[in-house]
């Protein structure tokens, strides 16, 4: 049964994941705080919202999705189920958790992992945080978007989830880095090397993915630099609060810093090899 949807920021993911619920025959209305060419687009994210059943949220992060959310509270009924696909800070999970429950309305802590491509497709990945009842009247509108919908538990489980996973690819991509300029640095071809390593028990889906781009320094956005840095931080905060040390990510964390502060901020983060070239 066709929903209506207002899809609240369209980046490189809201705006594709708008565009896939268009096809799967849901009425959409977006909204994004830099203006947009769009013929589903509207003046203001209240007007978006009027009369929606759902509220997506594809927001930058926390800062955003509160300043958002403060200005469409005020027009939010009960009926309608707010889902905040947004990588954001756990504090700011709980909180627009507990102004959802003001209002009445349903709300689920989904973020997605999946990047341009993947969004395009319709076949992103939503982990997801919140009661069971909410998760199946969602279910149509998350499938629209997603090949893979895990309910992981109560609100804050996907979050603290989708944080843990983005720290794995933010260390994985600078390690990469790291090889691939000792290996290039002694003559030995990139193609070589991203065949060795596929062989090897370290391959991965984002070896695969980011390898061959790195080595011929296209770095072309899938996921922004400035981003997966956000989410570090997120990640370091989550550690702090458990008194946990986490000298790895800290340390890439420096290193995306370093590059954000060359420029290279909204370039894919695979642009930490950028340090090597």
């Amino acid at each position: 049964m066709a929903k209506t949807i207002a899809v609240l920021g369209l980046g490189i993911i809201g705006s594709r994941a708008a565009d896939c619920l268009r096809k799967d025959g849901h009425l959409v209305r977006c909204w994004n705080r830099t203006p947009m060419d769009r013929e589903d687009i509207c003046d203001t994210a209240v007007e978006a919202c009027a009369g929606s059943d759902f509220v997506a949220l594809y927001l930058k992060d926390g800062i955003a999705v509160r300043e958002v959310f403060e200005k469409i509270k005020p027009s939010l009924n009960p009926q309608q189920v707010v889902l905040n696909h947004s990588t954001i800070d756990l504090e700011t999970t709980n909180w627009l958790h507990a102004q959802c429950q003001e209002v009445g309305c349903g709300f689920l802590d989904s973020p997605f992992t999946g990047s341009k491509v993947a969004a395009g497709e319709g076949s992103l990945v939503y982990y997801v945080g919140g009661d069971k009842e909410t998760l199946v009247l969602s279910h149509p509108v998350l499938e629209a978007t997603s090949k893979e919908i895990k309910h992981l538990g109560p609100v804050g489980s996907a979050t603290i989830v989708k944080l843990a996973t983005n720290l794995i690819s933010a260390s994985t991509v600078q390690a990469l880095s790291e090889a691939l300029a000792i290996t290039k640095s002694h003559g030995i071809d990139s193609k070589v090397f991203t065949e060795s390593v596929l062989s090897n028990a370290c391959g991965s889906v984002l070896a695969k993915m980011k390898l061959p781009t790195m080595a011929d320094g296209d770095y072309d956005t899938h996921f922004s630099m400035e981003n997966m840095l956000k989410d570090s931080r997120f990640a370091l905060k989550l550690a702090d609060d458990a008194g946990i040390d986490l000298p790895g990510i800290r340390t890439t964390s420096e290193c995306m810093q370093n590059r954000c502060e060359k420029g290279d901020a909204r370039l894919d983060f695979s642009a930490l090899f950028k340090a090597y070239e």
